[in-house]
């Protein structure tokens, strides 16, 4: 089975099982893998080979390398302001003067340090192991359940779907997102898969082949290659003959359909392509968005949302709902109101309670949009916010939040019989935009939480090669974004028992690594105004995410020193950053609640240093599941909720639970299957 393949199910805590002989010691590897990892098998057992032992070293970390201090984090508190400093002015010069990667570098000024055995009491990790055959359908239905969602795939997911569509190219599931739908088109090549789409996604296909192949952003400036230019020609050929060619749409990119037309020298051979291309090329614009706005203008406010829902369907209707609302009356509003669409899908009513129960910001409107599967944020200026017309007030917007509820609520009734749902449940959020994300052991949606046990202290890590520098930081926030740095540019100065950094290291004859321990009693204590932690990742080198190896996580640890720096039965989290930036927010800690908060977004950016950031748009992700949260969800689409699993036809649970063989089992980290749920009930 393909690597990536088995990747992904260890995301899923599945181990697949393909030797072919027999396993003589099974005890010796179950009592292995349990010392060294703290992994319990609880399903196929019969099915453990000593090869198992190898790979979960692999994947929970193996030749991680070793911190700038030795005898991190005691020791680095031991040491002044001024070694410190030195440390690391010794260590830059060494990595961007001499370039010596031969030896690893380490402080000229701690002294030796023995640490102690590793006694720690840690958590179970449950896996499962499956045949290879199993596997393969797992893989099958996970893919095809990614790709009857609507929602965009992060690059972990789409990677996985795209290495599958290749071994299958004769059996192609139903792909019902257009934004996968393309890069699919781009990757394969394979013409048949624009069948699903109009002629308007054609601007999409041109956007991302443009970013993917060119690395440009800018879809007005083409320079592509004859190879290129010949498949998108062939494109449109077959647009033109499939008689989809929706003209009133293209007229909302007019003037780059003109820039791309005239960049391939488009000539068209059939009378449907003609009138298009036609259409393009004259003035005037038919789109429905500019009789939208005449509408708007002329205060005929109702016949514009009519002609929005008509011409462009509900949800484009519901994305302007702020624009229309505020321009009406009251009696206008309420009739508005009271004739929402029934046929609003479960999607959009999630996104709609995000946006009318979550926090409503008072100093000024952020923006945050996805392009790439990297985040972009604007921050309304007071300018923008002068001339904004569109805001309503908070009983409106309290008003809307209750109604999108009771939509919610009555979609969703009755949809799954006797349900079980752990109360854990509660701490985790739904999968609702993900795709700026990026996999690996442990992760989960943006905004979940996980309680921090009294006496645990937290250790972010991260560890890379193939770049010289990557830099992980931590960013204490109020909850007004007033915010402390704490980083190689401020560490020297703030060592302590609350916060301690092991140095920042640079890339060392096994790679480099970076690691902040936080005791959080003592940090509440001694910097009691902070309400939240925020943890980035940051390439000084200036190299992307995806042209290096780097890996980030967290654990949590009872001794400060005992046995090694990183130990993997410690490991809550292991992921790869990948991503086609510098910057990556990695995740957070809610110093009031004491619970660790996922984050893990990627960051449409170039900087090269974490403290050239604003990050007060990131405390929207620590109030989600108060908005809605699995436990809610699955609630609302319970027929009745059962205390025993045993009589769930559906159990929703973070851990294994006894139950019958035909339960629909639910786990936090069952992305597709959640997301399969989000978009049946339309």
């Amino acid at each position: 089975m393909k690597e990536i393949y088995k990747d992904y199910l260890f995301e899923k805590h599945i181990l697949v099982s393909d030797e072919e002989t027999e396993e003589k010691h099974v005890f010796e590897t179950l009592f292995a893998m349990a010392h060294f990892f703290g992994v319990k098998i609880t399903k196929g057992r019969e099915l453990v080979h000593c090869g198992m032992v190898k790979e979960l070293s692999k994947r929970f970390g193996e030749n991680v390398p070793k911190p700038f201090y030795r005898g991190f984090p005691q020791s680095v508190r031991n040491l002044s302001t001024e070694e410190l400093l030195f440390d690391q002015l010794a260590h830059y010069f060494n990595t961007y003067g001499l370039g010596n990667f031969e030896e690893p570098g380490q402080s000229m000024f701690e002294k030796d340090f023995e640490r102690a055995a590793f006694q720690e009491e840690t958590e179970v990790q449950e896996f499962v192991i499956q045949t290879e055959e199993e596997a393969e359908e797992t893989v099958r239905v996970i893919v095809k359940d990614l790709l009857s969602g609507s929602r965009p795939l992060s690059e972990r997911q789409y990677t996985l779907v795209l290495t599958f569509i290749r071994d299958h190219l004769e059996n192609i599931p139903d792909i019902v997102s257009k934004n996968t739908c393309v890069r699919l088109l781009i990757d394969t090549k394979n013409l048949s898969l624009a069948d699903s789409l109009n002629l308007s996604d054609v601007i999409k296909i041109v956007d991302e082949l443009n970013y993917r192949s060119y690395h440009n952003d800018n879809p007005k400036k083409l320079n592509f290659k004859n190879q290129d230019r010949k498949f998108l020609t062939a494109l449109l050929d077959r647009m033109f003959r499939g008689d989809r060619c929706d003209i009133c749409t293209c007229y909302e990119k007019k003037q780059l359909w003109n820039g791309f037309l005239h960049h391939i020298h488009y000539q068209p051979k059939n009378e449907e392509a003609e009138i298009f291309v036609h259409a393009m090329r004259t003035k005037g614009n038919e789109s429905v968005y500019s009789e939208f706005e005449k509408l708007m203008q002329e205060n005929r406010y109702q016949q514009a949302a009519e002609l929005l829902r008509e011409k462009k369907g509900t949800s484009a209707l519901l994305r302007n709902m702020d624009y229309i609302i505020s321009r009406m009356d009251r009696e206008a509003e309420q009739t508005f109101l009271s004739e929402f669409p029934e046929d609003c899908s479960t999607l959009i009513l999630l996104q709609l309670l995000f946006r009318y129960e979550g926090v409503q910001r008072k100093d000024g409107r952020i923006f945050k949009f996805t392009q790439h599967n990297l985040m972009k944020v604007h921050y309304e200026t007071p300018e923008e916010s002068k001339k904004c017309q569109s805001r309503l007030t908070e009983e409106q917007v309290k008003e809307i939040g209750k109604m999108i509820r009771s939509k919610l609520s009555e979609k969703l009734r009755n949809r799954l019989g006797k349900v079980y749902i752990e109360p854990s449940m509660k701490n985790y959020t739904l999968p609702l935009a993900e795709n700026t994300s990026q996999g690996g052991l442990g992760v989960l949606s943006k905004g979940s939480r996980i309680p921090i046990d009294e006496g645990k202290k937290l250790r972010a890590f991260t560890y890379w090669e193939k770049v010289n520098d990557i830099d992980l930081s931590v960013f204490a926030l109020t909850e007004d974004g007033n915010r402390r740095e704490f980083s190689w540019r401020t560490m020297s100065r703030h060592q302590s028992g609350a916060i301690t950094y092991s140095g920042d290291e640079t890339s060392g004859y096994l790679g480099g690594s970076e690691y902040f321990d936080i005791n959080l009693p003592e940090f509440k204590a001694q910097y009691s105004e902070y309400r939240y932690l925020i943890f980035c990742d940051n390439v000084y080198s200036g190299k992307n995410f995806n042209k290096c190896f780097c890996k980030a996580g967290y654990m949590l640890r009872d001794w400060d020193d005992s046995g090694q720096v990183y130990e993997p039965k410690t490991v809550k989290s292991a992921y790869l950053v990948n991503c086609e930036s510098t910057f990556a927010y990695l995740f957070g800690i809610d110093l009031f609640t004491n619970e660790f908060v996922w984050l893990n977004v990627a960051k449409n950016s170039k900087s090269r240093v974490a403290g050239d950031t604003n990050l007060s748009f990131l405390t929207d992700y620590f109030h989600l599941t108060d908005v809605m949260n699995m436990y809610d969800f699955f609630s609302m689409m319970a027929e009745k909720i059962v205390e025993d699993p045993m009589e769930a036809d559906v159990v929703v649970t973070d851990h294994e639970v006894k139950c019958t063989e035909e339960a629909q089992i639910i786990r936090e980290y069952d992305f597709e299957k959640i997301r399969m749920l989000m978009e049946d009930a339309k």
